[in-house]
């Protein structure tokens, strides 16, 4: 035993391994326990929690290093996790950040004497829509300013216990939020913000009503009538889901998986916090004909660390519908339909929003993209056939077989059948949740939001594309501007070049460093566009971007990389003024000197980041 290490801790790692049944696939549950009960998790225990599971101390150390929420060093008892996304920044988080380390007497990513504050960065919370907002420990706090951030750590000081704390800040601070926001179960100032209903998700609905119709028909009947609605998954990629569905269900297994990707890390992206608050209840039912169409046992709800708050509600929703039969052995008294759901919660990875990676991160692993093919369908969590879809599109799936695919099938366009939830923010006097039909057009979307001089529009959040006004007759859709459900609206007053490189910043941040060209070639990208803010870049330096991002594009390992130069090549394409007016011709018609062995030199420093990937025996 490390020399470090307390007998106390001993038994706390002895205590929490046992838990889980020693089970190395629940590695993501044991530090949660372990980060809560110790506020991080240093090398000591690090070394007992590898003794006790039977594996090496690095396995333990790389899972540590890798996701944000998890710390080797000791945060204290309140962490105050400020959201750094661009929409907070421009909403005032430079100066609350400041206001909040003068308050506190602490500097970012410092720990006060008494133990009792640390502060913090974090990108996107999902709560763009009421910016600039924070977490002290799970808790959200909202809509800041200077004086409330003051007032924020008064409280806090009077009453430190952080079960306390949303009672307190409601008491003396702010009202709770609508809707399922006030329930006890959650308890907070979040504020849905559903600006516009439609006709799907948030119509009125028949709990569980789908899941009947649905426990009428075969598998493969299922499938079809999936099929023939034209739902495609929300998450913006777009793959047709009765398609996967079905590729689920085709391999011959004795196990299969559902899992639901619950972790929009999408900078500007919160539609499915709201579909959490709001509608638990249709997610479950989506997630249960998805496991009756598939045939699995067993469904897993990914949820980002960032929606812990809303854990004790979701775990409730699920407790509600075993008691009701929807969930557990016989469902809906269907002798051998058995399913249940449990919760893995996240801890802090943008790269885990891709399937593969979520899956690794469910197996108790690094979140690293895991190489194709298998594809998941084929070979995914522990080896078997594993469906992942995202929040919306069970949801959808749930309304689908209430209604019928003929009613989903006539809304929307003939490529994008259905309805669309955005998550809009920025320069609007309206952000929220808007459901609107596919084939909307942009223009119609700033009308609503009650958007003003708009210079460009993000659709889809980074890892999409900035789109001027000349594009704003153009339509949100599969066939023409794909989103995951992220509009960010910018003024004419905002520098896009700050924005781009702020995104660039986000992406050098979140890529797991598996892969050469996204782990090197985003910072090359990050340091040319530097060039070109400090004046000095010429012509050529544009083609460089131009190479580089289409490079990135064609030989990443997985979505990051493959969307990371977004945010410089579709404002090269679509604000080529904005570039040009940066750009000085060579000198006596020469280009600069280039030096490549100070290129190469860079690139070896960097390549020395480098990833840990283990093989694990999932049969011992």
């Amino acid at each position: 035993m490390p020399a470090a290490a307390t007998q106390t801790t001993t038994e706390l790692v002895a205590q929490v391994c046992g838990r889980f049944g020693h089970d190395r696939t629940r590695l993501m549950d044991m530090l949660w326990a372990l980060q809560k009960e110790l506020r991080g998790i240093d090398k000591a225990t690090q070394a007992l929690l590898a003794q006790e599971l039977g594996t090496r101390r690095v396995v333990i150390e790389g899972m540590v290093s890798f996701y944000a929420f998890f710390t080797d060093q000791p945060t204290g008892r309140l962490a105050i996790r400020l959201c750094d996304d661009v929409i907070d920044r421009h909403a005032g988080m430079e100066e609350i950040s400041r206001t909040l380390q003068q308050e506190l007497g602490l500097g970012l990513e410092q720990t006060s004497a008494d133990g009792l504050f640390s502060l913090h960065h974090t990108p996107c919370i999902g709560l763009s829509d009421q910016a600039p907002a924070l977490l002290v420990n799970e808790v959200p706090v909202t809509r800041l300013t200077p004086e409330r951030a003051r007032e924020l750590v008064r409280l806090l000081r009077q009453n430190p216990d952080p079960a306390a704390l949303a009672q307190t800040l409601v008491g003396d601070f702010a009202p709770l939020g609508d809707g399922c926001n006030a329930d006890p179960l959650i308890h907070s100032l979040v504020e849905n913000q559903i600006r516009l209903p439609g006709p799907v998700l948030f119509a009125e609905h028949r709990p569980f009503s789908g899941l009947q119709a649905a426990l009428q028909q075969t598998p493969a009947q299922l499938i079809a009538e999936l099929s023939r609605s034209g739902l495609r998954g929300r998450g913006g990629a777009g793959f047709p889901t009765g398609r996967k569905w079905d590729f689920t269900h085709r391999p011959p297994a004795e196990r299969r998986y559902l899992i639901c990707n619950a972790d929009e890390g999408e900078p500007g992206t919160f539609k499915d916090r709201v579909l959490l608050t709001e509608k638990p209840d249709l997610l479950i039912e989506g997630m249960v004909i998805a496991a009756r169409a598939i045939g699995c046992a067993e469904g897993i709800i990914y949820l980002r660390a960032e929606y812990e708050y809303l854990l004790a509600w979701l775990e409730n929703r699920l407790l509600a519908a075993r008691a009701a039969g929807w969930l557990g052995q016989a469902i809906g008294g269907v002798q051998g339909f058995d399913f249940d759901i449990r919760i893995q919660m996240g801890a802090g990875a943008y790269v885990c929003g891709e399937e593969s990676a979520l899956i690794s991160s469910c197996e108790g692993l690094r979140g690293e993209p895991k190489n194709r093919p298998p594809f998941p369908a084929e070979r995914g969590y522990l080896g078997c056939p594993t469906c992942v879809d995202n929040v919306e599109t069970l949801a959808c799936a749930a309304r689908i077989f209430a209604e019928g695919a003929d009613w989903f099938r006539a809304l929307g366009t003939e490529q994008s059948s259905g309805s669309k939830l955005l998550s809009i923010s920025g320069d609007c006097a309206r952000p929220g949740v808007y459901e609107v039909e596919f084939g909307i057009r942009i223009a119609e979307l700033l009308a609503l939001v009650g958007a003003e001089q708009t210079g460009a529009v993000l659709v889809g959040g980074p890892s999409g594309q900035f789109i001027g006004a000349d594009q704003f007759e153009r339509r949100i859709g599969f066939e023409d501007l794909p989103t995951g459900g992220a509009l960010l609206v910018f003024n004419q007053s905002r520098n896009l070049l700050e924005v781009v490189n702020h995104y660039l910043d986000f992406f050098i941040d979140e890529s797991c460093g598996y892969c050469t060209p996204c782990r090197v070639g985003t910072v090359f990208m990050k340091k040319r566009m530097e060039k070109l803010v400090k004046g000095s870049a010429e012509p050529s330096d544009l083609d460089y971007l131009k190479n580089l991002g289409a490079t990135l594009r064609a030989s990443s390992r997985c979505g990051l990389g493959l969307t990371a130069p977004n945010p410089v090549l579709s404002t090269l394409e679509h604000f080529p003024m904005i570039y040009s007016a940066l750009v000085k011709p060579p000198k006596d018609g020469q280009h600069a000197y280039f030096d490549i062995q100070a290129a190469l030199e860079e690139s070896r420093h960097l390549a020395k980041r480098r990833s840990m990937i283990y093989d694990v025996d999932y049969e011992n």
